[in-house]
């Protein structure tokens, strides 16, 4: 007995197409922000990897406990031969990644390095404010 099989090479074509990624080559992802926090007696060091990001483009904000970290990459690339433009690629990705620390950070005392792809990051703890008994009257 035989089985006739009715195919239809658009099926094939599109089966897992959405499923697996597609791999364009040279194709350049978005930075990704990774990081280290150590906590010591009197603040927080951060070391926050951001690869092939200039310094100006980095951006840090502190909001009581809560620090943000944003960076922006642009890249573009031409390749002329005479007036004949034979290739041109661009590349613009931005990230940014937010965490929040157990003690509130002191804004005024936080100092930034950046080398070498590295951003580090020391954050002083602010003194923790004592409760205050109120008497009443």
């Amino acid at each position: 007995m035989s089985n006739l099989i009715r195919r239809d090479p658009l099926d094939d074509f599109f089966r897992g197409f959405f499923v697996r990624p597609v791999d364009f080559a040279g194709e350049k992802e978005a930075p990704v922000v990774k990081i280290d926090v150590k906590e010591q007696e009197k603040n927080y060091m951060v070391h926050a990897e951001v690869p092939g990001v200039k310094k100006e483009d980095i951006h840090v904000a502190v909001d009581g406990a809560v620090v943000s970290i944003s960076a922006e990459r642009r890249e573009e690339k031409d390749v002329r031969e005479g007036e004949r433009v034979l290739r041109s690629e661009r590349y613009v990705g931005k990230v940014s990644r937010s965490f929040q620390l157990a003690q509130e950070i002191d804004e005024a005392q936080v100092s930034a390095k950046y080398t070498d792809g590295v951003l580090e990051l020391m954050l002083p703890k602010k003194a923790a404010t004592q409760a205050r008994r109120i008497t009443i009257q």
